[in-house]
């Protein structure tokens, strides 16, 4: 294994009910919309990828309001630009903290040369903030962070991860991937990637057919369940 990617919205921080569904909320309310999602409801919601593609297929489900004029387009690229400034103001509270076992395997990784990279359909700037959770040292050892609409083709299509298999220079059986959903690991197998799941509060019950392995954290001592010796073996059985 040369390189470890990492989703980041579940994988990271478990960011989607006490983070993302909240500041969705919040700029709602800041337009003064009436629209609130549950946690059910975003729940159902994550099935599609990315904020602003989300915010589009509620209204044209529930209904688009007055608010949003003639220009709909508009309306959802400045409703998820307040929605982004909110989440990023969440995380930088400290409200959200990293899931168990990152910063050891970023650090375990980083220590055996191994590259480190992101791939999400987040907005790159609430990216930004969760890696800033990880300290500057940390941080700055992620060469390759690609998010938003770096594709045109979300997940689970898997542009982003033949994107990163490019722009790392690797064969996929050099690439290990970590994702939390059934999207994550549509579009990991897609470009031929070996996948290990961790499952997130939305993801538990999701089928994980074709994932390298399921776990529900990766765990930090005394209770480690994942292992840089464990993905580097599951890349190993993928090669071969």
């Amino acid at each position: 294994m040369r390189a470890l990617i990492f989703d980041c919205d579940g994988v990271l921080v478990d960011t989607e009910r006490d983070g993302h569904r909240v500041a969705f909320n919040r700029a709602f309310a800041d337009v003064g919309l009436a629209s609130t999602w549950d946690v059910d409801t975003y729940g159902r919601l994550l099935e599609v990828a990315g904020g602003k593609e989300r915010i589009k297929h509620y209204f044209d489900t529930a209904g688009w309001p007055a608010a949003a004029g003639r220009d709909r387009d508009a309306f959802v690229l400045d409703l998820h630009k307040r929605k982004t400034a909110i989440f990023t103001e969440i995380i930088a509270a400290g409200q959200l903290p990293l899931r168990s076992g990152i910063a050891r395997l970023v650090d375990d990784a980083a220590a055996a040369g191994v590259r480190l990279a992101v791939c999400t359909t987040s907005n790159p700037k609430s990216v930004a903030g969760v890696l800033d959770l990880m300290g500057p040292s940390r941080k700055a050892r992620f060469e390759l962070v690609l998010a938003g609409d770096v594709v045109a083709k979300k997940k689970p299509d898997p542009e982003i991860y033949e994107l990163a298999k490019a722009r790392l220079g690797l064969p996929a059986q050099e690439c290990v991937v970590i994702e939390d959903s059934r999207n994550g690991l549509r579009a990991a197998l897609g470009a031929g990637l070996p996948c290990l799941i961790t499952t997130s509060t939305y993801t538990k019950e999701d089928d994980f057919e074709g994932a390298a392995c399921v776990v529900p954290e990766l765990g930090d001592p005394p209770n480690i369940i994942v292992t840089l010796a464990d993905l580097t073996l599951l890349a190993s059985q993928h090669a071969a």
